[in-house]
């Protein structure tokens, strides 16, 4: 059919085979909740038929509604929010919750995408850098003063689409460096780190002694900059322990091990990879996997729901899982990148920079990779509002491609 030319197959395959997995996995942990997610899976589609009957330019149009809406969500959850596991990020309607960070995402992305595409636009100069910081910051800001942690993390995924358009990687390098310091200062004795950070310093003057014209300037930026790592060095363990005695426990069953805290933080992470390693090859069956069937994994249909897989579909299942999803946020970019207007283009860098870093965190959180923070796995983990606000990004950059494609400019 004619009309149906500029749809990317590829990537609309992938996004209902993933969704309709997680129906299936969603109804093998809870079959009320498994039927509620396919109700919110009908939602979602109903909806992206809207998007695609809209008019071309409506998104970048209507950017900067989006964007305010989102904010005046996140605001309202001070006065109006439910707390739900120790955070009040919710909107509770009757029996039905809604997550406003989901949406929130969506206008900053619309917002920072209408931004980059303009003529002014240059991330060479302060005031495009400023302006462009300033739209991912209020959003940011209002999400940690909630507060949400994960949900935070996953606004550095907007750098990613910066970077695309100009940002120095120097960023990256830098915020990989404090990050690093940070978790190596928890772990090891921060006077030995200390020290490390002297000797490279003193070996890169050493190296580059006669390369670099050493002023007052260039001589106070590297003292300044050995002095920032030293003090995260030193300010590590401070931190850790003035966080609550559950995010505290979270970080450190990275490096003591889940069993350390088995009756605490450790135990969902203990059952989770319980569950996996039980899994084996092929898995044990749909409906068949004894830990998850016996409900020892707490929020094992949402934040926790890979391990289902790798219980009941095994290495093979989780593997395809991973494959697919890998797939499709490549795709995304590829696709992103072949866009003819910058509008398109960041804003499907925005969309694939958003289901890398959710997918990332979500898989190494289940796997003891990462500390156990609320990030769902996109269209997979048990919620309305998550499935409809991914569904949404994914319509619009869909109805976006299908708008490039047919496009005779």
């Amino acid at each position: 059919m004619k009309w149906a030319a500029g749809i990317d197959k590829l990537s609309l395959g992938l996004y209902l085979l993933i969704c309709s997995f997680a129906v299936a996995n969603i109804y093998s942990v809870d079959q009320a909740l498994g039927q509620k997610q396919f109700f919110f899976f009908m939602i979602s589609l109903f909806v992206g038929i809207v998007i695609f009957l809209s008019r071309s330019n409506f998104f970048e149009n209507f950017s900067g509604i989006f964007y305010i809406l989102g904010v005046l969500l996140l605001l309202g959850l001070f006065p109006f929010g439910t707390e739900i596991l120790g955070q009040k990020n919710w909107y509770k309607f009757g029996g039905f919750t809604m997550q406003p960070v989901e949406f929130a995402k969506i206008g900053t992305a619309l917002m920072l995408s209408n931004y980059v595409s303009g003529p002014d636009f240059n991330l060479k100069h302060k005031k495009s850098l400023r302006t462009a910081f300033f739209i991912i910051g209020i959003p940011a800001i209002i999400v940690l003063a909630i507060p949400d942690v994960g949900s935070l993390l996953v606004f550095s995924a907007f750098l990613i689409a910066l970077y695309r358009e100009g940002l120095s990687g120097w960023l990256f390098g830098i915020g990989l460096l404090l990050v690093s310091v940070f978790l190596l200062s928890l772990a090891i004795d921060p006077l030995y780190i200390a020290i490390t950070v002297l000797l490279i310093g003193g070996i890169f003057v050493f190296l580059n002694y006669r390369k670099i014209s050493w002023n007052v300037i260039s001589i106070g930026m590297l003292v300044g900059s050995v002095g920032i790592l030293c003090g995260i060095a030193f300010a590590g363990p401070v931190i850790l322990e003035k966080l609550p005695k559950h995010q505290r426990e979270r970080i450190e069953v990275l490096y003591k091990g889940e069993r350390a805290f088995r009756d605490t933080s450790g135990y969902n992470l203990l059952y989770s990879k319980t569950a996996i390693g039980s899994g084996g090859f092929s898995g044990k069956g749909y409906q068949q996997g004894s830990v998850t069937q016996g409900k020892f994994v707490p929020e094992q249909e949402t934040d926790y729901i890979f391990c289902t897989v790798g219980e009941e579909w095994g290495f093979v299942g989780s593997t395809l899982l991973i494959l697919a999803y890998t797939i499709f946020i490549a795709r995304i970019y590829y696709l992103a990148e072949r866009q003819k207007t910058a509008f398109n283009r960041v804003f499907g860098y925005c969309f694939a920079s958003i289901l890398f870093v959710h997918f990332a965190i979500n898989i190494g959180m289940v796997m003891g990779l990462f500390p156990t923070v609320g990030i769902p796995l996109p269209y997979f983990s048990y919620g309305g509002s998550s499935l409809l606000a991914f569904s949404i990004m994914a319509f619009i950059f869909f109805k976006l491609n299908y708008n490039d494609r047919n496009s005779l400019v």
